[in-house]
């Protein structure tokens, strides 16, 4: 399998339990290997196989939370 890492900024979250809710959520899709979310940098640091889910079903899921997020660095950028 072969991975790669997206950085995804999140506006919306105020606190520790937010970050947990986007790391939970966005382990249970389909392709996620780990999720790693800060709400004092407002952002995600998502490790994904590209062949099994895409930025914009990461960016879905956070939206479906009441989050706004949009992709800020894809690898290699």
């Amino acid at each position: 399998m072969s991975t790669e890492t997206l950085t995804l900024g999140i506006d919306g979250m105020h606190c520790a339990s937010c970050a947990m809710l986007v790391d939970e959520t966005l382990e249970d899709l389909p392709g996620i290997v780990t999720a790693r979310t800060s709400v004092k940098q407002a952002r995600s640091e998502v490790e994904l196989d590209p062949a099994r889910c895409s930025a914009a079903d990461i960016v879905a899921a956070i939206g479906q939370l009441g989050y706004r997020a949009r992709l800020v660095r894809r690898p290699d950028a």
